[in-house]
Formats: structure tokens, C-alpha cells, sequence
């Protein structure tokens, strides 16, 4: 399993960093990727990480802002989210996969293990 924590309320331009730690998972075997869906709209693919960490890829939206990193020692990945935006509102989950790669990463579909998600708002 995966488990997502660090959201919460920011100003805009202000920053979070969220956390995905997997228990029963082990992480260095695991793709993981960062979705969010805010209400009304379809969930996206906000950023992803390989396995290894060679590999990371992010959304348009949040290129230059957002930056994924992952601790394989601690189990965990993380989402630094810089210069917020009130678009950036919305429940961010985190996902893992052992086998996605490519462009298939932005699909939910392809992610095979769900956190709970956690939420973020964006407001003055």
C-alpha cells in the first residue's frame, strides 16, 4: 500500500511537500506517480518517478514548479510544490506500478497500487 501526507492550505506562491510512503510495497522495485483531480474534473498525471529515480516526467501545468525526488532508504517519495497556484487545488494521490513506462504513465489506469489521496487548496 501507499500512503500520501504534507497537504494542507497555502497561499498562492506558496509551497508544499508532499509525502508517499509505501508500507508492504517495496519502493525501489516501484515506478511511483503523483495524480491529482480537483472537483468536477477528470483525475491527471501530475509527475512520475522510475524505479531507479533515472527517470522522472511531469504534467505541462506544473513543469518548473513542481519537482519529484524519491528516498528509497526511507521508503518514500515526495512532491516539492513551489509557487502555487489556485488551479493546483485539488486531492493528489500517489500511485505505484512496476511495470509502467512511457507515455502510459499519465494514465490512471496503468498504476496498480492507490493512497487515499491527500488535499490540497491553493486560496488567499
Amino acid at each position: 500500500q501507499v500512503q500520501e501526507s504534507g497537504g494542507g492550505l497555502v497561499q498562492p506562491g506558496g509551497s508544499l511537500r508532499l509525502s508517499c510512503a509505501a508500507s508492504g510495497l517495496t519502493l525501489p522495485y516501484y515506478n511511483i506517480g503523483w495524480f491529482r483531480q480537483a472537483p468536477g474534473k477528470e483525475r491527471e498525471g501530475v509527475s512520475c518517478i522510475s524505479s531507479s529515480g533515472g527517470i522522472v516526467r511531469y504534467a505541462d501545468s506544473v513543469k518548473g514548479r513542481f519537482t519529484i525526488s524519491r528516498d528509497n532508504a526511507k521508503n518514500t517519495v515526495y512532491l516539492q510544490m513551489n509557487n502555487l497556484k489556485p488551479e493546483d487545488t485539488a486531492v493528489y494521490y500517489c500511485a505505484a506500478d512496476a511495470r509502467v513506462s512511457g507515455s502510459r504513465w499519465s494514465f490512471s489506469s496503468s498504476w496498480e497500487y492507490w493512497g487515499q489521496g491527500t488535499q490540497v487548496t491553493v486560496s488567499s
